[in-house]
This record gives structure tokens, sequence and C-alpha cells, in this order.
């Protein structure tokens, strides 16, 4: 009874404690286990989309982690070193980047400096093959350099101002929405800029083109979210993107250069979150839920009946499923 009686008064904790998608996150490992942070006051191992049906999500809660109170916290997987990187999760720490150490399963907490950069307004992509952040803020491009970091070092590391962007994504109107892939970062819902294309920057040149990039199949010039889907867990090739209103989910390919269009989100809430694997896209909603739908690289058949599903391990803690 005693051992009940704790796995009842867990399940409630989880349940009551809540969960937002602006200080929460979800991100997957190079294992392609499925890893939620802040998810309702703790951290879960969801394990692999083969398993999200019926299998139970494993507690990964430990010392050192952020209190995930921020109000806009985002997970990166650097890939390379199978470490999650977490931005906004300590209001404390503004500046810090967290690293969870997948392998090791251990926090530590990485102090930057930060210079001109504007912690209140930016968004940012990491690069896979060179663990480089790319940020945009106010108008400015920002690198940060983490190397093969799974373990924070004693020094802070620099944000630094590379160039100005270009005036369509500079201006104040715009509210960046980025995603990499091939080693471009790709922008979404940039003012001036038809349906269909998307403005990049080359990141080995340290370069914005002067016209976008069109994609066949097109998708529509609007604000909504983008991740990228990795390819083998070495580079990343194809681009979720996602409209605020939830109508479809664009998935584009910057090396054929063409958009399929699959099913919309069940749930439609721009405030949702969205991270993805090889084969599967997440969402984290701003009340807590987590849905996937499954995607193949190569079966646009099977991707054009795909459905979204929910993470039903995640769900069941929710609920207080034992």
């Amino acid at each position: 009874m005693r051992g009940l009686f704790a796995l009842i008064t867990l399940s409630l904790s989880v349940a009551s404690s809540g969960v937002l998608a602006s200080s929460s996150c979800i991100a997957f490992d190079t294992e392609w286990n499925l890893l939620s942070f802040g998810f309702h006051g703790r951290d879960f191992n969801a394990s692999t989309s083969d398993t999200w049906a019926r299998g139970n999500a494993t507690d990964i809660t430990t010392a050192g982690r952020p209190p995930f109170n921020g109000a806009n916290t985002e997970c990166y997987l650097a890939a390379l070193v199978n470490a999650i990187y977490v931005f906004g999760a300590d209001v404390s720490k503004p500046s810090d980047v967290y690293i969870y150490d997948a392998t090791a399963k251990r926090w530590s907490a990485q102090t930057t400096s930060v210079g001109t950069l504007d912690l209140s307004s930016f968004e940012a992509i990491l690069d896979h093959d060179t663990n480089v952040f790319y940020a945009l803020s106010q108008g400015e491009v920002y690198s940060l350099f983490l190397g093969s970091l799974t373990t924070a070092q004693s020094n802070p590391i620099p944000w630094e101002n590379i160039q100005a962007a270009p005036p369509n994504i500079a201006a104040r109107s715009y509210d960046p929405i980025m995603a990499n892939a091939n080693n471009f970062i790709y922008f979404f819902g940039v003012p001036n800029t038809p349906a269909g294309e998307a403005p990049i920057y080359m990141i080995h040149f340290s370069f914005f083109p002067p016209d976008p990039v069109q994609f066949e199949g097109g998708f529509p010039d609007v604000r909504g979210k983008a991740t990228s889907f990795f390819v083998d867990g070495t580079f990343q090739q194809q681009i979720a993107f996602i409209p605020d209103d939830g109508s479809h989910t664009f998935i584009i390919d910057v090396k054929a250069n063409v958009t399929q269009i699959m099913a919309g989100p069940s749930i439609i809430d721009s405030a949702a979150t969205y991270f993805a694997s090889t084969g599967a896209l997440v969402q984290l909603s701003s009340s807590g839920n987590v849905s996937w739908l499954p995607f193949s690289p190569s079966n646009a058949s099977a991707n054009s009946a795909a459905m979204w599903m929910p993470v039903q391990s995640l769900a069941d803690l929710v609920v207080g499923v034992l």
C-alpha cells in the first residue's frame, strides 16, 4: 500500500503542477528518444515513437537542472555530441545555456557574455556540423560557438555580432520564423516575400543571397512555426512549417525544392512548439498536450494519409494512469 500511495501522490503532483509550452520544451536525443523537460514540474524520457501508444515514460529529473520558469524556453539537439542545449529556462540567469548530457544524464550551466544581443527579443538555430548557434536579434545576426561541449566550461562564451540582416528580415514587424537545413537558415513569413518562397542565410559563407528560394508546391506567406527533420542523425534536409491556423503541415525538401502537404495538427495552437526526429514531428501545445505526426522521407503516399496522434505515454502522466 505504501508503494501504491507513493505512485498516486506522484501522479497527482505531476498533474497539478501544470505545464506551459513557454516554460517547458521537448527534444530528441540521438537515439530518437523523446525527452520532455519541465513537463508538469518534472523531466521525462518517453522513449522512441514505436512505444508512444503503450509505453511508460521514465522520470529523468535530476540535480542541476534549470527551474523551467522562463517565458520562452527553447531546446536544441547537438547531434554531434548527444547533448540538449536549453535557452530561457531560468529567469534568474537569462544568459545561461543549460546543457543536458543525454549520455551521462547530467546537467550543467554554461555562462555566456551577451554583448549587444537582446535576450528579450531573439530567435536562434543550432548548426548541426559546427555546433554554432546563429541568432537573429533586432535586425542583427549573432553567433555562439559551443564546440563539443557536453559539460559547461568555467569561462563565459561570448555571443559574437556577425553582421546586419537584409532590410526585410531586419524589419521591426518581422518576428523571426527560422529553420536550418543543408547548412542554410531558411526564413518564413518574411515581409514582402511571395508565398512558396523563403529567404536564406548561407551559414558557412556568412552571406544573405539577394533572392529567396522558390519551392514547387508552395506554402502560404503567414505566421507559423518551423522545425527541421534529421537525416540519419547527421544533417537536416526537410523542414516542417506549421501555420498558426493549423490548416496543414507543409514539409519542405530543400534539396529537391519541393513541398509536401500533410495533415494540420489536431490541436490548433499558435503558442505550441515543435521538434522533429528522423521520422516524427512532435507538438507540445500551450496546454501541455503532446502529439505527433509520423513522416517518411521516401513515402509521399504514407505521408498524405498520416494523421496526428497523442504521445500516450506522456498523456498518461497527466491523467494519473498507473
